[in-house]
Parts: structure tokens; C-alpha cells; sequence
């Protein structure tokens, strides 16, 4: 009986006392305790208020958002490119000399075009042009920048100035300064007949069939190297100064760098320049119109002079606009040819690297 009065008063005891738990004890500000929040927040339902995005909704606003952007440029580029195409592709199976209702004459400007001989000597001085721009302009613009980043000589600053100079000069200015300088008493005549000893020594370059576009390519070389000089250091200004360095650590020379870092790097600049070139070569005739006007006779014309003397001298529009058709498709053969040359050798190296 005693025995079990103990036990009872200990039960009694042991219920009685508070628990020393934490999660049992009430909160000292008189809230819930931890377990009786968990137990409330965890029976509570959740509510979702939100909704989930629409996707065919934002992919027609995103559509509309770009249609609202890019309205502008198309109208732009629709009117001042796409339609005057056009309207030259029209023109030019026509006999429209300016004014009054033109006529339908079929494909007679295209044959009269090619079997002229004005045309094919003018194409083939646009041939030489353009590889003047390409072995010549480029090339040298790329070697000049690599000679600048590269740090080869002193006196950069000095040396992008002086490189530049001649693409901020006006054609104008320029035509007329090389004709000067090429003149048959200008200053090579002068130098030539010191450095022979003739002081009666006359330059006759522009008198030859086959050396007249020489002065005209001269100075396109002088003028135009300079913009792609400029564009090569851009992009050679990219390069990463650790991995040069690191190659030096490795032991490679000039010419490994060269190869090896640099060059790949700078195919898509290549290529974007001989774009350039390319469009640049068959448009270009104002630097020629004032220097020589195409002469003697058509020896150093070009298609985009041909072109400008058959319209406004000759008031041949309808001549003059089968001639812009044929540079316009001559322009996107080139192009496209040399798309092709440059996917192929990024396509080698990108397989030379895995």
C-alpha cells in the first residue's frame, strides 16, 4: 500500500512538472508555440493567385514589338533600295530617253550592251580595279594595323594619322591632285627625267590603251587602304593580351602568332572588307570622271562611268539602267562567291582546332 502511494505521488509529480522542451514552452510574447505555428501554417491552404503566362499571347506581342521596330528600316530600305531596283529592271527594256512614254524594246539593251566594246574594256578595267582592292588595299590595310598593334615600330599614334590621312580627303581633291601629279609635265615627269638625266622627259601614260587605268588604281590604293587599315586595328584591338602572352611564354615567334592566333580571328573581317571592296569597285567612277573622264578615247572608262555618261550625256535611261542591272547582279555573284571562300576556310579551322 505504501509502495503504491509513491508511485502514485511521483506520477503526480512528473505530470505536474513543466516540460523543458523548446518547442513545448509557450513563446515569451504570448504567441503560438514553434510546433503550434508549424501545425497552423502547415493546415492553411495556399493560394495562387498569379497566373501562368499565355505563351501564344507573348509570342504575338514579341511579334509585334519587333513588326513596330523594324517598320521603319523596311520602309526605308524598301525605298531607297528595293524599289529603285525594280523600277531600274523595268526601265531597262525600255527606250525611255527622260521624258514622254517610254517604250517596250525588249532585250535591245543588253544586246547592244555586250556587243559593245566600250563595255567589255570598261568590265575589264572593274576586273582590275577590284584586284587592286583585294590584293592590294586589303592586304596592305591588314599588314599596316598588324605592324601598328603589334608595336613593330615607334611612333604609332604618328603612323595612324599619317595612314588614315588620305580616306578624309575628298575625291574631288584627290582627282585633281593626282592629275596634276601624273601629268605629262606633273611631278613624276619631273622626277623620271632627273633620275635619267632627261630634262625634256614627258609622261605619256595616259596615251597607252594598256596603261591609262595605272594613275586610277595608284590612287585608289593611296586613298582606300587607310579604311581598311582602320577596321583590321579595331579587331586586332580585341585579341586578348593573355593568350599572346602565353604563346611568347611557349616559344612561339612573330610568324606563329601570325598564323596561328591571329589571322583565324580575322576571316569575318576579311571577308566584310572584301564586301566592301568589291561594292565599292563597280560604283566608284567619280575620282576617274575628273581625272581622265574615261579618256583617252574609252581606255580608261569604267562601268560605272560608262554607265553615267549613257544616261546623263547620252540621255539613254533606259541603256543606262540595263548597265546598273548588270552591276547589281555582277555585285551579288562576287559576294556570294566570296561568302562561299570564306565559310570554307572558317570551316578548316574550326576542323583543324577539334
Amino acid at each position: 500500500m505504501l509502495r503504491n502511494t509513491k508511485l502514485g505521488s511521483l506520477r503526480t509529480t512528473a505530470t505536474e512538472r513543466p516540460s523543458s522542451h523548446p518547442s513545448e514552452l509557450p513563446s515569451s510574447r504570448g504567441e503560438y508555440s514553434r510546433q503550434d505555428n508549424w501545425r497552423e501554417y502547415s493546415t492553411k491552404p495556399i493560394r495562387i493567385d498569379e497566373k501562368e503566362p499565355d505563351v501564344a499571347s507573348a509570342a504575338k506581342s514579341d511579334r509585334i514589338s519587333y513588326a513596330i521596330l523594324t517598320a521603319p528600316a523596311l520602309l526605308i530600305y524598301g525605298l531607297v533600295i528595293v524599289i529603285p531596283v525594280v523600277y531600274s529592271l523595268v526601265l531597262s527594256f525600255t527606250d525611255w530617253a527622260g521624258a514622254g512614254i517610254p517604250n517596250f524594246i525588249g532585250f535591245t539593251n543588253y544586246v547592244v550592251m555586250f556587243s559593245d566594246p566600250i563595255f567589255w574594256w570598261g568590265l575589264r578595267n572593274n576586273g582590275l580595279v577590284i584586284l587592286v582592292s583585294l590584293i592590294g588595299q586589303i592586304p596592305l590595310g591588314f599588314f599596316l594595323a598588324y605592324v601598328i598593334y603589334r608595336r613593330l615600330v615607334r611612333g604609332a599614334g604618328f603612323f595612324e594619322a599619317v595612314i588614315f590621312f588620305p580616306a578624309l580627303l575628298s575625291p574631288v581633291v584627290v582627282a585633281l591632285l593626282f592629275g596634276v601629279v601624273f601629268a605629262p609635265t606633273g611631278l613624276v615627269s619631273q622626277i623620271i627625267g632627273r633620275a635619267i638625266n632627261d630634262p625634256m622627259f614627258s609622261l605619256t601614260i595616259f596615251n597607252s590603251k594598256n596603261t591609262a587605268i595605272l594613275p586610277y588604281l595608284i590612287v585608289l590604293l593611296w586613298m582606300y587602304t587607310g579604311i581598311y587599315f582602320i577596321i583590321f586595328l579595331a579587331n586586332l584591338q580585341k585579341t586578348s593580351p593573355e593568350m599572346l602572352e602565353a604563346a611568347v611564354l611557349d616559344g612561339a615567334n612573330e610568324w606563329h602568332i601570325l598564323k596561328s592566333l591571329i589571322l583565324p580571328q580575322q576571316v569575318p573581317v576579311f571577308l566584310t572588307s572584301a564586301i566592301y571592296a568589291v561594292a565599292g569597285s563597280l560604283k566608284s567612277f567619280e575620282i576617274l570622271w575628273i581625272m581622265t573622264n574615261g579618256g583617252p578615247s574609252y581606255y580608261s572608262s569604267v562601268l560605272g562611268l560608262y554607265m553615267i555618261q549613257n544616261t546623263f550625256s547620252f540621255y539613254k535611261y533606259g541603256f543606262g539602267s540595263a548597265i546598273s542591272v548588270v552591276l547589281i547582279l555582277l555585285s551579288v555573284f562576287l559576294i556570294l562567291i566570296l561568302s562561299a571562300i570564306a565559310a570554307r576556310f572558317t570551316r578548316v579551322y574550326e576542323e583543324g582546332t577539334h
